[in-house]
């Protein structure tokens, strides 16, 4: 499961929301036999073509904790300046500098962020857990300025916002109920209270992530050469090259999903299967001192302490009131409609497996790690595919080339590839983005794994688009871990991963079709259960025609995939269904009950053991994110109790995907151009159920859910 990457903690953003390496260039500002901060790239503005790009080459790791003391101050000023105005305060006066206010501090968190999460080595680490308590600080400073929100609160209750833009009512709405939500209405001592739990949780938010990371490093497998049997020559090319990076014999896999996967699938040595899915799943678990069971426990605990100091029953009543679904309840309802159905459709799956493996002569029932590995024998027979015979023709750069293309064809985009531009890591690419002929940003693309990078995928802005005054374009850019092969040869990839590619670019194209006026309405900052949705929808031109035939060519023979085998593809789409929605739900489900369960002290192991038992998790799945494991909802606050998005997301997906179906073609002028106005473009300058009515023409049908799942309807 894949998400955007938030780092920042802005001062326009907080409304919304918050190494030393070879090839690095590194400058030196020493003056006075010290550092001139206000010549320091991680300050400056950025210089370069494109209205200017991240300075990567400048950049040297040890100036970040002093940039940070320097651009929070900077941006204290700018909060003061706006606070001690004489003058009546109106939109112009108060909420537009508020948008510019901090720029220094949110570039630097952009580059910081990319550190943390790309090329977190070295130093980085120890940098990060004293940021994180910086910033966390400096975030609630700014809610609690007394000056500031005055004046927001006077723009809120004032006669202009009856004159306003419906993007202008909308955003002094959501800023001044930001504020009071994170408690700007507090007395003192509740203030104080508030800001030392944010603090505490952040700490504990960078100890958790570094944890994980920790353990996604550290704990890897080895492989003999007898192990291999069943494994596809890419994924072993992989492991090879995996033991070469770490200055080791034969073959390693690493403890990151993309590794993981493909062995699950394929390995026929069931020791090896168990060993790879234990190692994968009790990350963060395995009682050392990188176990987060006791830092969950804490989280947990502050957590439901806040949201009582802010007036709010539980941590998910908080964390739900300004999303698309408002109470936890209406997220449990959807979940609980979906979650029996996948069940039965589990124990169907299980059964079909258990048959498979019977007639083989084995003795044992299936388990965790044997799900996967039976699921392909199945595959095979009910529908004739094998999913070895779909990877050669899914080579990572002809895919990337083909959803660029798709891109224009349905939004207008032109993607140029560029080498004027400095990148963090000689494995990135970057493409100007260009719309009818005209500039409209930059994506970098960061495909491989290596140590330092949290595993999974993901998009995040380098810098938002914004229109005032002056429109300034986004830079945006994508991740993920694939696993390079030999020297020279093309990287093929599993066709989930091809699905996961198609689904994070199409949050960097949110990001790319951004047309709004003020920064924190730009691109993704939307609802967290909406922002899904256009990544989501973005998956479902991989299966199209115009991909297939042009872009799903076989690595050493250039032929399209045959036709019969597309075929085959589409007759499975809906195979494995059970599995994919229960490992989902499962950590969606726990997610909800842990931040609904208030302000008690949980033993997260017991906690998750004992909810799945009442939920009737089948024994022969786990939770797609294990508890000690959750970065979504453990690392921030991000999707903390927000993780039944992807399924509410994935709601407004199926609805909207027949808009298509329905035209005849995913390609079609009109749906295209109502898709990129009503939903790409408009980031959150109007509500976005109203946005999904405009494309819809109504509100969702949650059915289409169902059926785009193949489970039965009622």
């Amino acid at each position: 499961m894949s998400c955007t990457l938030t780092f920042r903690l802005s001062i326009a953003l907080v409304m919304t929301a918050l190494v030393s390496n070879s090839f690095f260039q590194t400058t030196s500002f020493a003056q006075d036999g010290g550092k001139d901060l206000s010549r320091n790239p991680l300050l400056t503005e950025w210089t370069g073509p494109y209205g200017g790009v991240p300075p990567w080459r400048s950049v040297e790791v040890n100036d970040f904790v002093p940039a940070f003391e320097k651009a929070i101050e900077m941006a204290k000023a700018d909060i003061d300046a706006i606070a001690a105005q004489t003058e009546t305060p109106t939109f112009a006066n108060t909420m537009v500098p508020l948008e510019k206010a901090g720029a220094a501090l949110d570039r630097l968190e952009r580059i910081f962020g990319v550190h943390t999460s790309n090329l977190n080595v070295g130093d980085i680490p120890d940098m990060e857990t004293k940021v994180a308590p910086m910033m966390s600080k400096h975030g609630d400073w700014v809610i609690q300025h007394e000056g500031l929100f005055k004046r927001i609160e006077a723009v809120f209750n004032s006669d202009e916002m009856k004159t306003m833009s419906v993007a202008q009512q909308r955003l002094v709405d959501k800023s001044y109920k930001t504020f009071v939500r994170r408690g700007a209405k507090l007395n003192a001592e509740d203030k104080a209270k508030l800001s030392t739990i944010n603090t505490d949780l952040a700490s504990l938010f960078t100890r958790f992530s570094q944890n994980v990371l920790g353990d996604e490093g550290k704990l890897f497998t080895v492989v003999e050469e007898s192990q291999l049997a069943g494994l596809p020559e890419s994924v072993v090319d992989g492991m090879a090259a995996s033991a070469k990076e770490r200055k080791l014999e034969g073959y390693v896999i690493n403890n990151t999903r993309s590794s993981m996967e493909p062995v699950l699938t394929y390995a026929e040595d069931r020791s090896l299967r168990e060993k790879v899915w234990t190692t994968y799943y009790s990350r963060g678990d395995n009682g050392d001192d990188r176990d987060n069971n006791e830092i969950i426990a804490s989280i947990l605990k502050l957590r439901a302490q806040r949201a009582l100091l802010l007036g709010y029953e539980t941590h998910a009543h908080w964390r739900l009131e300004p999303q698309m679904a408002k109470t936890p309840d209406k997220t449990m309802e959807l979940m609980l409609a979906v979650w029996p159905k996948a069940v039965a459709r589990v124990k169907e799956e299980v059964a079909d497996m258990q048959a498979v493996a019977d007639r083989e002569g084995s003795d044992f029932k299936i388990a965790a790690w044997d799900y996967r590995y039976y699921a392909e024998k199945v595959r095979k027979e009910k529908y004739d595919l094998d999913l070895n015979e779909v990877k050669p023709y899914l080579q990572m750069e002809k895919l990337r080339d083909g959803m660029m293309w798709a891109a224009g064809e349905v939004y207008g985009f032109t993607f140029k590839p560029i080498d004027n531009v400095p990148t963090f890591h000689p494995d990135v690419s970057v493409f100007e983005v260009l719309r009818d002929g005209k500039h409209h940003g930059l994506w970098y693309f960061d495909p491989f794994a290596r140590q330092g990078k949290r595993s999974g995928a993901w998009m995040n802005a380098y810098r938002s688009q914004e229109n005032m005054g002056e429109f300034i374009t986004p830079i945006v850019s994508n991740n993920s871990n694939f696993v390079k092969g030999k020297d020279g040869e093309p990287v093929l990839i599993s066709w989930d991963d091809a699905v996961t590619m198609f689904h994070e670019f199409g949050h960097a194209l949110h990001g790319l079709s951004s047309q709004c006026e003020y920064k924190s309405q730009s691109g993704t900052s939307v609802a967290r259960d909406y922002v899904e949705f256009p990544s989501q929808i973005n998956e479902h031109w991989l299966m199209t025609p115009e991909i297939l035939e042009r872009f799903a060519v076989h690595f050493e023979t250039g032929e399209p995939m045959p036709k019969e085998l597309v075929e085959k593809i589409k007759k499975a789409a809906t195979f494995n269904q059970g599995f994919s929605t229960v490992e989902y739900l499962g950590s969606a489900l726990i997610d909800m009950k842990l931040h609904l369960a208030g302000n008690v002290t949980i033993d997260p192991d017991k906690f998750e053991k004992e909810e799945l038992e009442k939920l009737g998790m089948p024994s022969e799945i786990c939770m797609r994110h294990r508890t000690p494991q959750f970065n979504h909802i453990f690392a921030d606050d991000g999707y903390s109790a927000g993780y039944y998005s992807y399924l509410w997301s994935d709601a407004l997906t199926a609805d909207a995907a027949e808009v298509f179906e329905e035209a005849g073609s995913y390609y079609d002028p009109a749906a295209s151009k109502s898709l990129y106005d009503n939903v790409f473009s408009v980031g959150d300058t109007i509500d976005p159920a109203e946005g999904f009515r405009r494309f819809r023409g109504r509100d969702v049908d949650t059915k289409a859910l169902l059926r785009k799942r193949g489970f039965p309807v009622d």
